[in-house]
């Protein structure tokens, strides 16, 4: 048996995006001492984002990584433990609640904010990993506008697809929506839109297997398209790639204990960030699959604070 002593808080914040730190800055400043654990990589999805344009308060580009490292630091400031380990256990159904590290350490707390994040699907091709951020993203409202009058390609076939690809077309001059079915999954209003719109083509039956491009200045310039029907291999000028094909919310910790939809996603109040365990609370991308915004997530870290601080005073 480990000898690690159980470390006792009143809010225990689990994940370090916008969400986990903005509920500690509010936790924090509430005099309610917070415990935030993280990984290995702490900053969720934004350490993987290079220029942010859309977060309130910056008039100049920020990078992602650098907003993070402020985020973490004033959480820090203003009184927030930040505890490096990977939870792989929580129990919730007895109080206080009981989460169990890696380290051995056991962790148990009067409220819980969940805030675990959602990752992209990527392709998972070695080159599409390389131009990441330099030309290959996951997040058109994010980046669409770096590609004003370039011509982009969308992977994908279903609503976040097709959705992701209309967006584009307010900025580039062509988008190719690269599906390997010879059909959409998106609902069919929205392909009827797609369809009417002259600045998309659609590639049918087709793959990417390789993104094509410089390393000085880093971009993307093309694409390496795979026909499965005939297993026919073009090469497409695009200037960048965007991949649609779905999020997986990092929540299977939490399998059989909380609500959630069939895709995983946590299920909070309507107005709320409280789950069906009264004190667990849930923000950012992990119950979040419309908005998925720095800026939302940070909102919805403030609300679970606020919430945890209220379901405390009811306690005592």
């Amino acid at each position: 048996m480990n000898n690690k002593s159980t470390k006792h808080t009143k809010v225990l914040i689990l994940g370090s995006g916008p969400a986990g730190y903005t509920a500690a800055i509010y936790a924090a400043r509430a005099m309610l001492k917070p415990i935030l654990v993280h990984g290995s990589q702490p900053g969720g999805q934004l350490t993987t984002t290079t220029d942010v344009e859309n977060y309130p308060g910056y008039s100049k580009v920020i990078q992602g990584p650098w907003l993070m490292d402020e985020m973490k630091g004033q959480a820090e400031a203003v009184g927030t433990e930040m505890i490096q380990d990977h939870i792989n256990k929580v129990e919730l159904t007895n109080k206080p609640f009981k989460a169990v590290g890696d380290s051995g350490q056991i962790y148990t707390a009067d409220t819980i904010i969940i805030s675990t994040g959602a990752q992209a699907r990527w392709l998972n091709l070695e080159s599409e990993q390389n131009f990441r951020g330099f030309g290959v993203s996951a997040c058109a409202t994010c980046d669409g506008f770096f590609f004003k009058d370039k011509e982009v390609a969308v992977v994908g076939g279903g609503n976040a697809a097709v959705e992701e690809a209309m967006f584009l077309t307010k900025f580039a001059s062509k988008v190719k929506l690269i599906h390997r079915r010879n059909e959409l999954r998106a609902e069919k209003m929205l392909q009827e839109k797609l369809k009417s719109n002259n600045k998309i083509e659609i590639i049918w039956d087709s793959v990417v297997e390789e993104v094509l491009g410089t390393n000085k200045p880093k971009g993307v310039n093309a694409l390496k398209i795979k026909n499965i029907k005939d297993n026919k291999i073009r090469e497409l000028k695009v200037d960048g790639l965007f991949i649609a094909i779905g999020h997986d919310p990092a929540t299977s910790l939490f399998k059989e204990q909380l609500k959630m939809d069939e895709e995983g996603y946590l299920i909070t109040k309507p107005d709320s960030t409280e789950t069906n365990i009264p004190g667990v609370f849930a923000a950012g991308d992990v119950k979040d699959k419309i908005f998925r915004q720095a800026v939302t997530a940070a909102g919805m870290g403030c609300m679970s604070a606020l919430e945890a601080e209220k379901y405390i005073s009811s306690l005592n």
